[in-house]
């Protein structure tokens, strides 16, 4: 990068303005996560290991569907940029339409694929809680995609904050019912793993209501739902979005594909490494929302000056972003190196004199794995801002091959190989996410640099 380091922090409190509500948003929906694994943590290692294992499946799905919503905040933030309401409405309409069915297509998808849980080698205890887990997680992918469509309208038009607002709601309404649905508290029964899909179900719903409404009914987006109609399908524009959401949902179908490899893989080791695969995942989670964020910042500020042709600004504007998550990110680094022994029994009960053994085994290897995670949050963190920079650009089909090269034929032959066939065991799983997450942060980033040199020379 180049320019003054005065260039890019004069960008950091605007960039935090937009970033906030939505790192907010995805924190609370992890931390929701977080309160998941430490409740059913409480009922046993196979229980945790259940929730690891059906979410698998749930977020391969989840990532296409959220993947291909993406399409919607750079086209939208790109007809902002250029004042052109209609079109905005346009692509609102037609997003919405294609996240329903979207949700509606995984969904089915994720049902008939529930028999593959018994044929891939994962402990049998752990399979027959996962199985009724992933049905309810399975149908909330309906509200969950259907909400993305609204929630990447608002963002593509620079208003964060809703979607914060919806995902706290759900947040509170997600912890309070999986709390009683799980431990059956008051007059609800005891579910266990169950209980606690059905509270994610629920919550879903209530986030997609809370959304639905606040757009139809806040005056910031009067001028876009006013004159709201479908009455003939613009079907150039549903190309247009699904050029663009198909190979943003391969990117990141790829990555979660690849962490989900890592469940399998830890699975086939055992339970109890897959627990703490599940913990290290966990909290890597957490720290990553920040990058998540920060991509849809650049997404939004980058589609902005693509929409007003100014290259210049817009190179400077990700730039800003680009050094604002490597200073998060060393700093999750230097916190999980200082915290990684102490961090895994926030999930799990040391009490139990009958689970003592499994705990110590799980705590000792998540501590561990929680060692390479703090490596590689700078490479992740990068990966995923940069990524949210090229969508803004609608640049889409080159980054789905860096992503799949990085991930498929590079990083899960390292994972594979020091996983299964080395000592190093669920460690050298997570030395092979390591190892495709930054092979993505570096080529991601000179293709960035490619395309703005090219735009800026032209």
């Amino acid at each position: 990068m180049t320019g003054s380091l005065s260039q890019y922090t004069k960008e950091f409190r605007y960039n935090l303005t937009l970033a906030f509500p939505v790192i907010i948003g995805l924190l609370g929906h992890t931390f929701v996560q977080l309160v998941d694994n430490v409740m059913v943590g409480q009922l046993g290692t196979a229980e945790l290991a259940a929730v690891s294992l059906g979410n698998s499946f749930f977020f391969v799905a989840m990532s296409l569907g959220i993947g291909f919503s993406t399409a919607i905040t750079p086209l939208i933030a790109e007809t902002d940029g250029a004042k052109d309401v209609a079109a905005g409405r346009n692509v609102f309409i037609h997003g919405l339409l294609l996240c329903f069915f979207l949700g509606l297509i995984l969904t089915l998808a994720v049902l008939f694929s529930k028999p593959l849980l018994f044929k891939m080698g994962q402990p049998e205890e752990v399979v027959e809680l996962a199985y009724p887990y992933l049905q309810w997680v399975g149908i909330s992918l309906i509200p969950l995609v259907f909400f993305q469509g609204f929630k990447q309208f608002s963002e593509g038009l620079s208003y964060t904050r809703p979607a914060m607002y919806a995902t706290l709601l759900g947040n509170v309404i997600n912890v309070i019912l999986n709390y009683f649905l799980i431990f059956g508290v008051w007059i609800f029964p005891m579910m266990g793993v169950e209980g606690a899909a059905i509270g994610s179900l629920f919550a879903r719903f209530s986030m997609l209501i809370f959304m639905a409404l606040y757009v139809r009914f806040s005056p910031k987006f009067f001028k876009y739902v006013r004159q709201i109609s479908l009455k003939k399908p613009q079907w150039n524009l549903f190309k247009k979005i699904f050029k663009l959401g198909f190979p943003s949902a391969l990117q990141m179908f790829f990555e979660v594909i690849f962490f989900t490899a890592a469940i399998w893989l830890s699975g086939i080791l055992g339970k109890n490494s897959q627990a703490a695969n599940q913990i290290a995942l966990n909290l890597s989670s957490m720290t990553f929302m920040f990058a998540m964020g920060l991509g849809v910042t650049a997404m939004i500020r980058v589609g902005n000056q693509k929409g007003r042709n100014d290259f210049i600004r817009l190179r400077e504007v990700a730039h800003s972003i680009f050094l604002l998550i490597f200073i998060f990110d060393v700093i999750f680094c230097l916190f999980f190196l200082g915290l990684h022994k102490v961090l895994p029994w926030i999930y799990l009960d040391g009490s139990n004199p009958l689970e003592l053994v499994d705990v110590t085994e799980v705590v000792q290897i998540a501590s561990t794995l929680l060692i390479v995670s703090a490596f590689f949050q700078i490479s992740d963190g990068l990966q995923a801002v940069v990524l949210g920079a090229l969508r803004g650009l609608q640049d889409v089909n080159v980054p789905a091959w860096i992503t799949f090269f990085s991930y498929g034929v590079f990083g899960f032959p390292i994972a594979f190989y020091l996983g299964i066939y080395t000592n190093l065991a669920t460690t050298g799983i997570w030395i092979g996410l390591l190892s495709g997450l930054t092979s993505s942060a570096v080529l991601l980033f000179f293709r960035f640099r490619y395309l703005t040199n090219k735009l800026i020379l032209n």
